[in-house]
């Protein structure tokens, strides 16, 4: 089975160990990636897709050194290797024109403050990671655990 990742990207160490710890609870399950930039994790994603693995989730910092969040997350949203990819942007900093930018270019899923609540950034994990899997075909029932279980009833629901 190929594997499913999540790709953190935050360029404050601290704040990056404290999204990966945050996000624990799915490392038995999938690979967690961190990157300190945008251009690090253009590097990883691409390892990801020609190992023929699936990028189901990725978190990103806006404000960064050389591409920002926003920026990448657009670029992302624009390859159609990524089209089914989840976004969130994770920000403490964004502007209101950053923040519609986010929504309208890069599509992003969700859009989560500085400083995040654990249980909210896990829950939204859940929920797009479900919808990822049941968009890629992936068999959903081993990684259960994982996934939202009224987010997989409903969309389990409208496929019929």
């Amino acid at each position: 089975m190929e594997k499913l990742y999540i790709v953190c990207i935050e360029d404050q160490r601290e704040v990056l160990n404290s999204i990966v710890e945050d996000l624990s609870f799915f490392e038995e399950a999938l690979v967690i990636e961190e990157c300190e930039s945008a251009s690090e994790a253009e590097d990883i994603i691409d390892d990801i897709d020609a190992k023929g693995d699936f990028l189901a989730v990725v978190i990103s910092d806006h404000v960064m050194p050389g591409k920002n969040g926003v920026e990448f997350l657009t670029e992302l949203h624009d390859d159609p290797r990524f089209k089914r990819s989840k976004k969130i942007l994770l920000t403490g900093l964004a502007t209101h024109a950053d923040t519609i930018k986010a929504i309208n270019q890069a599509a992003i899923d969700r859009y989560i403050e500085k400083p995040w609540q654990t249980e909210m950034l896990v829950q939204y994990v859940k929920e797009l990671l479900t919808a990822f899997v049941l968009q890629q075909g992936i068999p959903y029932k081993p990684l259960l655990k994982y996934l939202d279980k009224l987010t997989l009833f409903a969309l389990l629901k409208q496929t019929g």
